[in-house]
């Protein structure tokens, strides 16, 4: 039996409104592989960032999580059919869906499991594709900052499955035929309050809060905020995507 390790319900709030949404372009180039655009499956949706993107090209989508509370926190859609279920097991019917997605979710994932599971539901020549991305980028001086933040004051506080998104998914298994594909990146106006309530966001911030019992995203607000000048300036926040898409 799979277990169910939740890292977001708590965040799930402050998830849906500061987490990256992806871009139109990405869900264009998947849907250029799927025969038929009746059907699409995102799973580990959390709140539905991509299920709402394949709202736009496909006829259904059906968008599945294990935590309720991320769930009760979903962007709606009429074309969006939300399940509290986990991606390893669900109620899809076989041979059903064109395409599977999973965004920034993989890694938490039993793989042996889902794979079956994906090769269940899919169609003859579907396609599934998994991204993730790690460190965002908003310019070089507070690129800096971050990266020390993410690697040396939350270095103990993530989990080796954290570790597979900083190796770019180079050792998740894919056993599908793989397509080689370009990059695509996701990109979100900020102010400094929303950028520290993304970085609020990651599950090693709050490994942190629990056991620390301060909040450690306070000290470097005021760090970067030397760099950003002004609380509400607006600027450009990046995240490079790493993509694997495969055909059954």
């Amino acid at each position: 039996m799979t277990i169910f390790k939740d890292h977001f319900s708590r965040q799930s709030d402050i998830y849906v409104k500061y987490r990256p949404h992806y871009p139109e372009s990405l869900y264009a180039y998947l849907s250029s592989f799927t025969n038929e655009h009746k059907l699409a499956w995102d799973c580990g949706t959390g709140n539905g960032q991509a299920a709402i993107g394949l709202a736009k090209v496909y006829d259904k989508v059906i968008a599945t999580d294990p935590s309720e509370q991320q769930i009760k926190n979903c962007i709606p859609n009429e074309k969006v059919k939300y399940l509290v279920e986990k991606a390893e097991h669900t109620s899809i019917e076989s041979n059903s869906v064109d395409l599977i997605t999973i965004a920034n979710a993989l890694h938490w994932f039993d793989f042996d499991t889902f794979y079956k599971e994906a090769n269940r539901v899919l169609k003859y020549n579907g396609i599934i594709a998994a991204w993730s991305y790690c460190l965002p980028s908003v310019s070089p001086e507070i690129d800096e900052i971050i990266n020390h933040f993410h690697y040396i004051t939350l270095n103990d506080y993530w989990l080796p499955e954290n570790r597979l998104v900083e190796k770019k998914y180079a050792t998740v298994p894919f056993p599908f035929e793989q397509i080689d594909s370009p990059v695509f990146y996701s990109e979100k106006i900020m102010n400094l309050k929303d950028f520290i309530s993304y970085l609020n966001t990651w599950s090693a911030v709050q490994r942190f809060i629990d056991i620390n019992k301060f909040n450690p995203t306070e000290e470097l607000q005021i760090e970067i905020m030397k760099i950003w000048n002004k609380t509400d300036a607006e600027k450009k926040v990046t995240w490079e995507l790493t993509l694997k898409v495969g055909r059954v």
